[in-house]
């Protein structure tokens, strides 16, 4: 007899990775707040998708998203970051940015990396101005 159907079983691994990305947002913001930047929004969403940080370092608008992983060797969290998933954090933030009424202001965007091993925080990595709108640009011409 089965006691658990593999639909429970899954919906109990997502709830666990949920919680997992919950928990490296949330180290993620107590970084940010600490380098001195001001968060403005978490989890910030559109029909694009979502923002995780939002956040004022003096005057530039900081875009930021949260890879939380488990430690592995085959590839960095920021991996994980690909060009479809940058494509929507950038109209996400355009969007962001329109509603402010001021499409000017100066941004980037930055990505965090948690990395644990077990329930071992054991690497935070900030990689500031990771990506911006003129590279996703640049791969769209080298698709053509």
């Amino acid at each position: 007899m089965r006691l658990f159907s593999k639909n429970t079983r899954i919906a109990d691994a997502r709830r666990a990775h949920i919680r997992f990305g919950k928990k490296g947002e949330a180290l993620a913001c107590r970084l940010v707040s600490n380098i001195g930047m001001k968060i403005l929004e978490r989890n910030y969403a559109g029909p694009h998708g979502e923002i995780d940080i939002i956040a004022r370092d003096g005057s530039i608008l900081a875009f930021i998203e949260v890879k939380t992983r488990r430690k592995s060797w085959r590839s960095r969290p920021a991996d994980a970051v690909t060009a479809s998933k940058k494509k929507h954090i950038i109209n996400t933030a355009q969007r962001y940015l329109r509603q402010l009424r001021n499409p000017a202001i100066v941004h980037r965007f930055d990505v965090v990396e948690i990395i644990f091993i077990g329930r071992q925080l054991i690497e935070v990595r900030y990689w500031s101005n990771e990506f911006g709108a003129s590279e996703i640009r640049r791969e769209r011409q080298i698709e053509k």
